[in-house]
């Protein structure tokens, strides 16, 4: 028996959907430059197989998702309606929008789809119920709705009233074809223990929001690679000084305790032996320094040369690897090389590897080896809370 089988959650495809209202959570928070112009469309990409395979069952579609943090009012600058509009080319079919995801217009809008049509529910987090998880909102949402899909995995680990309260509320349920995959492919990572291989490449920014799989990796891994400006409160933890680099003062302890809980069970946890460094975020002149020589008047922004052929070098034998977060502000070339050069190195290992992360797609087609990982998830603390409890509150919504 599978994973998902042992889940006792039905997908998408075995469930009777033909000529129903068939409401899909998605997932399409998608990155957006200054000026709110969708930069990647990764997201909506990966539900085309779920909104195809009710549009081949003459389905009524309703999609609804959350896009940014408006925090409960309406923000033109996260509106989906721009959304309808790539979904309507990439599937070459008209696609309906309402300005609301809830009330008499967005109902009597329901009412009017015809079989095989798609409408695009304003924004879910304009209404500050959806946070609450509020039961009443999910009411609302429940009356246009005859089957409920769950295909919103990088969500799915949030009590919010379209993923948790909703499917209560529904009898026909289950998840989509990307939340399936999703499971499937984050489940291989589960029952690994020390000596199996298991390495995980760990960046990004803040040591608190890596604490909570950290921890639990410390009993299964054989190797951590920390990158990214978290290093630099490990490395302050360790008493090495790295000028202005971003220390979390705070987050010391926490550093010092993982740095223990690595020593104490054998797990070898590695950290940058020297970055590349500039005065600013925006500097485009940039100077490599280790450790040991670093200015009072510089900050790390990038894995240096060193740490890239240490980090390479020490993913001989590894047999799955987990990536989340990257190793600088890859979004600035003058910074990315640290990044690229190890998301390709892992690339090209013969291993089962995996990237998760708000910023992995990104990272990953940049260093042109999206394709080349065995899965890329569309959801960072999604994957790493999964990993952690084998489920999530949106799957067990689910059962």
């Amino acid at each position: 028996m599978s994973f998902v089988e042992t889940l006792n959650v039905k997908s998408i495809k075995e469930l009777a959907i033909r000529e129903k209202r068939v409401f899909i959570r998605t997932d399409y928070n998608i990155p957006l430059d200054n000026e709110g112009n969708i930069t990647n469309i990764n997201r909506i990409e990966r539900t085309l197989p779920t909104i195809k395979h009710a549009l081949e069952h003459n389905s009524r579609i309703i999609l609804a998702s959350h896009l940014g943090r408006p925090d409960g009012e309406r923000d033109p600058l996260y509106s989906l309606e721009p959304i309808a509009t790539i979904l309507a080319e990439v599937l070459e079919r008209d696609v309906f929008f309402f300005e609301d995801c809830v009330g008499m217009g967005a109902q009597q809008m329901v009412r009017d789809i015809k079989p095989g049509q798609i409408l695009v529910l304003e924004n879910l987090r304009f209404n500050p119920e959806e946070k609450k998880n509020s039961m009443t909102f999910a009411r609302e949402l429940a009356k246009m709705c005859d089957v409920y899909i769950n295909d919103a995995f990088g969500v799915s680990h949030r009590k919010d009233a379209s993923v948790n309260a909703l499917p209560s509320l529904v009898d026909t349920k289950g998840m989509g074809l990307l939340m399936k995959k999703e499971i499937e492919e984050l489940s291989k990572l589960i029952g690994l223990k020390r000596g199996d291989g298991f390495y995980s490449i760990i960046g990004g920014s803040k040591v608190l929001d890596k604490i909570t799989i950290i921890r639990p990796m410390l009993e299964v891994v054989d190797r951590i690679m920390i990158g990214g400006a978290m290093a630099y409160t490990f490395l302050a933890a360790k008493g090495i000084k790295l000028g202005n680099s971003k220390v979390e003062e705070d987050k010391i302890s926490i550093a010092r305790e993982i740095i223990r809980g690595a020593e104490a069970r054998g797990v070898d946890l590695l950290f940058p032996v020297d970055h590349v460094a500039a005065k600013t975020f925006d500097s485009t002149e940039t100077e490599i320094f280790s450790n040991d020589n670093f200015p009072e008047n510089m900050m790390a922004l990038d894995i240096g040369p060193e740490t890239v052929k240490m980090y390479v070098e020490k993913l001989e034998g590894c047999k799955y690897v987990l990536w989340n977060g990257p190793m600088g502000v890859f979004e600035k070339d003058q910074f990315a090389k640290g990044s690229l050069a190890l998301a390709q190195a892992v690339a090209s290992l013969d291993a089962h590897t995996v990237a998760g992360g708000g910023d992995s797609v990104s990272l990953m087609k940049k260093a042109g080896v999206k394709d080349m990982f065995t899965h890329i998830s569309t959801g960072g603390g999604a994957s790493l809370e999964f990993l952690k409890n084998n489920t999530l509150p949106g799957i067990d919504a689910l059962r």
